[in-house]
């Protein structure tokens, strides 16, 4: 019993980790935008973090696959993923120019409750604590980003646009993991979208070597730090750790981007910002715990 406790509180320090390394990669992803174009980063980013999963990609798997015949090959699913993932952060990559690290962050976090929306045009049945959140989660966004004339900035729209790519993607790994090696796919994904934000900044931007090596720190904390280490974490410690607190605790990304945006780059937020930040966070936690808190109140 004691082992178990242990084992658990463990996971959920790890969790916490995953939480706080991915929302300071928000303040990274903006602070590398001061020597690089949005595509040289995510670019450079990516391929970093792809090269980070090698060593685990090499190796023999253990996870169990779908029957021979609804497997999918690995070239394939990490085509489908990869231009999916390309989409969703360059959204979130060029959004950041115009937005906060934190605003970016809550917002991008709306992917929780919009995956098991955008799931029901795949059949997938939701549940009243979904819509509730989308409630309490709207009505944030509007406190955090419509400004007074009813206008969307520039920035969180493309951030909210952001999100709904991420939910897609979320959904699409979803169905593509149990057809392929779940950390072969990763791989090959982040090397996928890597590949082509590089070939866009060729056109696009311009790149040169003291602008990468200025940009060093945010591109090693972005590709080693939030692609490569965020995601073995996430895709080790969530085998073990409890559903609820894993729900919990990932959904802190969002307030530790705006703690690190505060910290590091002087963000500030207003009343009516963290405002909303509090009811986009609820509506977040509300339709990840939903089925447990109902399956409590149940056996009660």
């Amino acid at each position: 019993m004691q082992g178990e406790k242990h084992a658990t509180a463990q996971a959920d320090l790890l969790l916490l980790l995953v939480a706080l390394i991915w929302g300071f990669g928000f303040v990274a992803q903006r602070v590398g935008m001061d020597h690089l174009g949005p595509y040289a980063f995510n670019g450079i980013r990516f391929i970093l973090g792809g090269l980070c999963l090698l060593p685990l990609a090499l190796g023999r798997s253990s996870v169990p696959l779908a029957p021979k015949q609804q497997q999918i090959p690995l070239a394939k699913a990490g085509l489908l993923a990869g231009v999916v993932l390309f989409i969703a952060a360059t959204l979130q990559q060029v959004g950041l120019q115009y937005t906060t690290a934190g605003k970016a962050g809550f917002i991008t976090g709306l992917y929780v409750v919009l995956v098991p929306m955008i799931g029901l045009f795949f059949r997938q049945r939701t549940n009243a604590g979904t819509w509730i959140g989308a409630a309490a989660a709207a009505v944030g966004l509007y406190l955090l980003s419509v400004t007074q004339d009813f206008r969307l900035e520039p920035g969180d729209l493309l951030e909210l646009i952001g999100a709904i790519f991420w939910a897609g993607h979320v959904l699409a790994l979803s169905w593509l993991s149990p057809r392929t090696v779940p950390v072969r796919l990763a791989m090959v994904q982040f090397f996928v979208c890597g590949a082509l934000s590089l070939l866009t900044a060729v056109f696009l931007e311009t790149i040169t070597l003291q602008a990468i090596r200025d940009a060093a720190v945010p591109i090693f904390y972005g590709g080693v730090c939030s692609v490569g280490a965020g995601y073995t974490l996430q895709v080790v410690v969530q085998r073990k750790a409890h559903p609820s607190h894993a729900a919990i605790l990932l959904s802190l990304e969002s307030p530790f981007a705006a703690l690190g945006g505060w910290l590091l780059l002087g963000e500030m937020l207003s009343g009516r910002a963290l405002t909303g930040c509090g009811l986009m966070l609820a509506g977040m936690l509300l339709s990840q715990l939903w089925p447990m808190l109902t399956a409590r109140g149940q056996q009660v």
